[in-house]
């Protein structure tokens, strides 16, 4: 995305006549608005594709019997919420770091950023492995049925060395994006994405592995996504500024990239865990069968629209901190209003997708007749909570981009936890609503978070808004 000094005018003066631009380009900036849309939509296909690596696996392990269904999609699950998302959300300290470098031409100082991520990647994988390897004692302390316990533990297992290179994934992508350099992106995430379904083929149905093949094969497509992705970043001319090769000077940076990591991956963690908690405080419900599967619906139903606006949210990020690298906070401003725009028209086809659609999709999950009565009623809920959360998560793009992640994380822990998740407890069983009580209660977290992020956002004086230093020096972080 070419960056300029200089914006074409809405409203051209020529002499003393005013000459309007076209209509599209008073309500919206058509060549900001262009430069977005192809710049999200890889990255919506590509985040989808990476997406749908661990999900084939556990459709592969499904197909050998119920309780390797069961088995690995708890697994899957509880290795997206302690592990997957959390490095989603230490990659995040890039968004800022790199982000803000490219728009202030500090070329050098993205590569570093880059190993320094690496770095505290490999740290919190090891933890995460501990973790991960004593799946199975955690989930029968919370009370898990046994044999799915045992079965979720084994799978998770063989996902260990999966964490190790997804957090280096996520980390590159971070350092591309930043630049800019997206459309690649889905070569890299396709290739891999077909490569997977052999893998995975293989080695559950032509090895002696069998349920143990699957989360191998996503262990070994990730990794194997890695190393494409480390060799385009090594070898590709297109990167002879900002990666010049290994430096010692990337840990010196770790501290850095920690103030921003931590609070980052906490801003993906709480979300994730909130709506984690729906569906086990939907268990505790009467005709509790019903009832989780239902609020499972809506949280997937929510999780996927959100992969539409990610990108969206990518644009956001990127493109408020390459301009305020390049001390363009005006622009970063305009940038962030171009995006909200664009957001609103996203969700209106999203909504209407849903409104028309939503036996179709229900059907997908589930052929119960009840469920499909109950998810129908439930749709204009799920419509509203869809529009608050893609504008929360254009917020959050444009948090990440001004390195505001640690003011996040006070917004999204009392928004989510302190307003959503009581106010989801008190309607739900207090006054009877169940589900809709429930959902509703979520939906008042996500409104006063996007609310509370506007606020912030609204009260800053952009044209003040700068960097700790607007011209770092030589081998110094602009943000250090």
């Amino acid at each position: 995305m070419e960056n300029s000094d200089v914006t074409e005018p809405l409203i051209e003066v020529e002499g003393n006549e005013v000459i309007r631009g076209k209509w599209w380009n008073r309500v919206l900036d058509a060549e900001e608005a262009k430069q977005q849309v192809l710049f999200s939509l890889p990255m919506i296909i590509t985040n989808g594709f990476y997406y749908l690596i661990p999900l084939i696996s556990v459709m592969f392990a499904g197909h050998l019997g119920q309780l390797h269904l069961a088995g690995a999609t708890l697994a899957n699950s509880w290795a997206t919420v302690s592990g997957y998302a959390f490095m989603v959300g230490l990659s995040g300290a890039l968004e800022t770091l790199c982000g803000q470098g490219f728009g202030a031409k500090s070329f050098k100082l993205l590569g570093i950023h880059l190993q320094t991520a690496c770095i505290t990647s490999t740290i919190f994988s090891i933890i995460i492995s501990f973790i991960w390897f004593f799946t199975e004692q955690l989930l029968l302390f919370l009370r898990q049925d046994p044999q799915i316990a045992e079965t979720a533990g084994l799978y998770t297992k063989f996902l260990i060395p999966s964490i190790f290179a997804y957090g280096y994934i996520q980390n590159i992508l971070r350092f591309l994006q930043t630049q800019s350099v997206v459309r690649p992106l889905i070569l890299f995430s396709s290739i891999p994405l077909v490569f997977h379904i052999g893998i995975t083929y293989c080695l559950v149905h032509l090895t002696p592995l069998g349920f143990k093949g699957a989360p191998l094969a996503t262990s070994v497509t990730l990794w194997l996504t890695f190393l494409m992705l480390a060799a385009y970043v090594m070898f590709s001319k297109e990167f002879n500024l900002t990666w010049q090769g290994f430096s010692l000077e990337s840990f010196s940076y770790i501290l850095t990239n920690l103030k921003l990591a931590i609070p980052s991956a906490a801003m993906v963690c709480l979300e994730y865990w909130a709506f984690e908690i729906l569906v086990f405080l939907a268990g505790l419900m009467p005709n509790s069968e019903v009832t989780t599967s239902l609020i499972a619906i809506c949280v997937n139903t929510e999780a996927i629209t959100f992969n539409f606006t990610y990108g969206l949210s990518a644009a956001a990020s990127t493109r408020v901190s390459n301009e305020l690298g390049a001390g363009r906070p005006d622009r970063a401003k305009s940038a962030m209003i171009v995006t909200l725009k664009l957001c609103g028209v996203l969700s209106l086809i999203l909504i209407l997708a849903l409104g028309f659609g939503h036996n179709i999709w229900a059907g997908l999950f589930s052929d119960s007749s009840e469920i499909l009565k109950l998810f129908a009623s439930l749709t204009p809920l799920l419509a509203i909570s869809i529009v608050i959360d893609s504008l929360q998560g254009i917020l959050s793009g444009v948090v990440r981009g001004c390195g505001w992640q640690q003011t996040a994380v006070y917004v999204n822990l009392g928004t989510f936890y302190f307003i959503g998740m009581t106010s989801a407890a008190i309607l739900a069983f207090k006054f009877k609503l169940y589900v809709k009580g429930l959902w509703t209660g979520m939906a008042c977290g996500m409104l006063c978070q996007a609310f509370t992020l506007m606020l912030i956002i609204m009260c800053t004086q952009w044209t003040k808004l700068q960097l700790a230093e607007e011209k770092p020096k030589k081998g110094e972080s602009i943000l250090a």
